[in-house]
Protein backbone atom coordinates (compact mmCIF):
# COMPACT_ATOMS: atom_id res chain seq x y z
CA UNK A 1 0.00 0.00 0.00
CA UNK A 2 2.82 2.31 0.91
CA UNK A 3 4.49 1.60 -2.42
CA UNK A 4 1.30 2.55 -4.32
CA UNK A 5 1.06 5.84 -2.44
CA UNK A 6 4.68 6.65 -3.27
CA UNK A 7 4.12 5.85 -6.95
CA UNK A 8 1.00 8.06 -7.05
CA UNK A 9 2.82 10.93 -5.33
CA UNK A 10 5.75 10.56 -7.72
CA UNK A 11 3.39 10.59 -10.76
CA UNK A 12 1.67 13.77 -9.51
CA UNK A 13 5.02 15.49 -9.06
CA UNK A 14 6.10 14.54 -12.59
CA UNK A 15 2.83 15.82 -14.09
CA UNK A 16 3.21 19.08 -12.15
CA UNK A 17 6.79 19.54 -13.32
CA UNK A 18 5.76 18.84 -16.94
CA UNK A 19 2.90 21.34 -16.82
CA UNK A 20 5.13 23.99 -15.26
CA UNK A 21 7.81 23.42 -17.89
CA UNK A 22 5.20 23.73 -20.66
CA UNK A 23 3.99 27.06 -19.33
CA UNK A 24 7.46 28.51 -18.88
CA UNK A 25 8.80 27.25 -22.20
CA UNK A 26 5.86 28.58 -24.25
CA UNK A 27 6.17 32.13 -22.89
CA UNK A 28 9.28 33.12 -24.96
CA UNK A 29 7.56 31.98 -28.19
CA UNK A 30 4.49 34.08 -27.45
CA UNK A 31 6.67 37.09 -26.64
CA UNK A 32 8.48 36.72 -29.97
CA UNK A 33 5.24 36.60 -31.98
CA UNK A 34 4.02 39.71 -30.17
CA UNK A 35 7.08 41.60 -31.55
CA UNK A 36 5.98 41.08 -35.18
CA UNK A 37 4.88 44.19 -37.06
CA UNK A 38 1.34 43.89 -38.48
CA UNK A 39 1.43 43.60 -42.26
CA UNK A 40 5.12 42.69 -42.37
CA UNK A 41 6.55 39.60 -44.05
CA UNK A 42 6.59 37.90 -40.63
CA UNK A 43 2.88 38.58 -40.06
CA UNK A 44 0.87 37.77 -43.19
CA UNK A 45 -2.49 38.76 -41.69
CA UNK A 46 -3.37 42.28 -42.88
CA UNK A 47 -6.24 44.71 -42.43
CA UNK A 48 -8.54 46.17 -45.06
CA UNK A 49 -7.00 49.61 -44.58
CA UNK A 50 -3.55 48.18 -45.33
CA UNK A 51 -4.81 46.55 -48.55
CA UNK A 52 -6.56 49.78 -49.58
CA UNK A 53 -3.36 51.72 -48.94
CA UNK A 54 -1.31 49.32 -51.07
CA UNK A 55 -3.87 49.46 -53.90
CA UNK A 56 -3.82 53.25 -53.77
CA UNK A 57 -0.02 53.15 -54.14
CA UNK A 58 -0.40 50.98 -57.25
CA UNK A 59 -2.96 53.37 -58.71
CA UNK A 60 -5.87 50.92 -58.63
CA UNK A 61 -9.26 52.57 -58.62
CA UNK A 62 -7.97 55.71 -60.32
CA UNK A 63 -9.30 54.87 -63.78
CA UNK A 64 -11.71 57.77 -63.63
CA UNK A 65 -15.39 57.98 -64.19
CA UNK A 66 -17.62 57.94 -67.18
CA UNK A 67 -16.44 60.03 -70.09
CA UNK A 68 -19.58 59.90 -72.15
CA UNK A 69 -23.28 59.28 -72.17
CA UNK A 70 -24.75 55.83 -71.96
CA UNK A 71 -27.26 56.34 -74.77
CA UNK A 72 -25.53 58.80 -77.06
CA UNK A 73 -23.00 58.39 -79.81
CA UNK A 74 -19.99 59.20 -77.68
CA UNK A 75 -17.34 57.24 -75.91
CA UNK A 76 -17.31 55.86 -72.44
CA UNK A 77 -15.54 53.79 -69.87
CA UNK A 78 -16.93 52.07 -66.83
CA UNK A 79 -15.51 53.42 -63.60
CA UNK A 80 -13.40 51.40 -61.17
CA UNK A 81 -13.65 48.04 -62.92
CA UNK A 82 -17.42 47.74 -62.56
CA UNK A 83 -20.02 47.02 -65.17
CA UNK A 84 -21.98 49.99 -66.54
CA UNK A 85 -25.40 49.69 -68.20
CA UNK A 86 -25.30 51.11 -71.75
CA UNK A 87 -28.06 51.45 -74.35
CA UNK A 88 -27.01 50.97 -77.98
CA UNK A 89 -29.59 52.55 -80.33
CA UNK A 90 -30.95 50.57 -83.29
CA UNK A 91 -28.62 50.73 -86.30
CA UNK A 92 -25.58 51.67 -84.16
CA UNK A 93 -22.51 49.71 -83.08
CA UNK A 94 -20.71 49.50 -79.76
CA UNK A 95 -17.00 49.35 -80.58
CA UNK A 96 -14.95 48.05 -77.65
CA UNK A 97 -11.41 48.87 -76.67
CA UNK A 98 -8.85 46.17 -75.96
CA UNK A 99 -9.75 44.09 -72.88
CA UNK A 100 -13.33 45.34 -72.62
CA UNK A 101 -15.93 42.94 -71.24
CA UNK A 102 -19.60 42.96 -72.24
CA UNK A 103 -22.83 41.16 -71.36
CA UNK A 104 -25.85 41.48 -73.68
CA UNK A 105 -28.95 41.89 -71.50
CA UNK A 106 -31.72 42.64 -74.03
CA UNK A 107 -32.14 43.02 -77.77
CA UNK A 108 -30.75 41.17 -80.74
CA UNK A 109 -27.06 41.69 -81.52
CA UNK A 110 -24.45 40.47 -83.97
CA UNK A 111 -20.69 40.44 -83.51
CA UNK A 112 -18.71 43.04 -85.48
CA UNK A 113 -15.06 42.43 -86.36
CA UNK A 114 -13.06 44.12 -89.08
CA UNK A 115 -10.59 41.23 -89.31
CA UNK A 116 -10.86 37.44 -89.54
CA UNK A 117 -10.74 36.93 -85.78
CA UNK A 118 -13.64 37.46 -83.45
CA UNK A 119 -14.72 37.93 -79.87
CA UNK A 120 -14.25 35.45 -77.02
CA UNK A 121 -17.52 34.12 -75.59
CA UNK A 122 -16.33 33.21 -72.09
CA UNK A 123 -19.66 31.63 -71.14
CA UNK A 124 -19.95 29.43 -74.22
CA UNK A 125 -16.22 28.79 -74.51
CA UNK A 126 -16.00 29.70 -78.18
CA UNK A 127 -14.79 32.39 -80.58
CA UNK A 128 -17.61 34.40 -82.18
CA UNK A 129 -16.72 35.63 -85.65
CA UNK A 130 -18.06 38.62 -87.60
CA UNK A 131 -21.82 38.45 -88.18
CA UNK A 132 -22.54 35.69 -85.65
CA UNK A 133 -25.40 36.36 -83.22
CA UNK A 134 -24.44 37.13 -79.64
CA UNK A 135 -26.46 35.29 -77.01
CA UNK A 136 -28.06 37.09 -74.11
CA UNK A 137 -26.39 36.85 -70.70
CA UNK A 138 -23.12 35.54 -72.17
CA UNK A 139 -19.88 37.12 -70.95
CA UNK A 140 -17.97 38.45 -73.97
CA UNK A 141 -14.34 39.57 -73.98
CA UNK A 142 -12.89 41.81 -76.69
CA UNK A 143 -9.17 40.93 -76.98
CA UNK A 144 -8.38 43.76 -79.42
CA UNK A 145 -9.71 47.22 -80.10
CA UNK A 146 -12.01 47.78 -83.06
CA UNK A 147 -14.32 44.84 -82.46
CA UNK A 148 -17.81 45.16 -81.09
CA UNK A 149 -21.49 44.37 -81.40
CA UNK A 150 -24.22 45.90 -83.54
CA UNK A 151 -27.95 45.96 -83.08
CA UNK A 152 -29.26 43.41 -85.58
CA UNK A 153 -32.96 43.86 -84.88
CA UNK A 154 -35.30 46.82 -85.05
CA UNK A 155 -34.88 47.69 -81.37
CA UNK A 156 -32.03 48.97 -79.28
CA UNK A 157 -29.62 46.90 -77.20
CA UNK A 158 -29.17 46.98 -73.45
CA UNK A 159 -25.68 45.83 -72.50
CA UNK A 160 -23.44 45.85 -69.45
CA UNK A 161 -19.91 47.04 -70.26
CA UNK A 162 -16.69 46.96 -68.25
CA UNK A 163 -13.92 48.88 -69.98
CA UNK A 164 -13.61 51.44 -72.75
CA UNK A 165 -16.01 51.67 -75.68
CA UNK A 166 -17.51 54.03 -78.26
CA UNK A 167 -20.90 54.01 -79.95
CA UNK A 168 -20.80 54.64 -83.72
Amino acid sequence: MKSRLIKLLFACILVGIGASAGVFLSTPLEAETAKQTPGSIDDPVVTKSYVDEQLAKLGAGSSGGSTGGSTGGGTGESAGGTFKVVTVPAGKRLIAEEGTELILRSGSAAIYSADANGVADLTGGEDLLNGVSAEKNHHLLFPRAGRGISASGAGSLMVMVKGGYSIQ
